[in-house]
């Protein structure tokens, strides 16, 4: 049940890149997540999956050398998620269909990998904090800065694009 779990039913042994499949993986998620049952779905998803990833991530490294082996990927679904979150939340706000705010999907997976690949400041820190929770916070971090650039980014365009 671990393993199904931490690589987020065995996505993360696919190659190149685990973690950018592990992204990608949770996207249709995500989607189906926002369909059945709005933000609020979408969110205690993101909680069970860093709870569940925590347990999961801290049962498979125990013992290893890698304290961080790229197979697991839950921490970046959750990580997503926590970035796509904002446009769950502005779908439901304006009651529109949440593939019509597609450019923050599109910036909500891109700005994540950017700040996870990137690590900055306290991405880098929660990565070198090591152990389960810090496989688990670094993505969580990542997705919260890529979650205030989804913000940041929509409301740019409200405010210098569109009427």
């Amino acid at each position: 049940m671990k393993q199904i779990i931490a690589t987020f039913l065995y996505v993360g042994h696919l190659r190149p890149a685990p973690g950018t499949w592990g992204s990608l993986a949770a996207l249709p998620i995500l989607w189906s997540l926002h369909q059945l049952g709005g933000p609020w779905l979408v969110a205690a998803f993101l909680v069970a999956a860093f709870f569940g990833g925590w347990w999961a991530t801290a049962g498979l490294i125990s013992g290893r050398t890698d304290k961080d082996p790229s197979e697991i990927v839950i921490d970046e679904v959750a990580g997503q998620g926590l970035a796509i979150l904002p446009v769950s939340i502005g779908a439901a706000m304006m009651g529109a269909e949440i593939m019509a705010l597609y450019p923050g999907w599109i910036a909500g997976f891109v700005l994540f990998r950017l700040f996870d690949i990137w690590k900055p400041g306290p991405v880098g820190w929660a990565d070198r904090k090591g152990g389960a929770l810090g496989v688990m916070l670094d993505d969580l971090i990542a997705g919260l800065f890529a979650a205030i650039g989804v913000v940041a980014l929509a409301a740019a365009a409200h405010l210098f694009l569109m009427p």
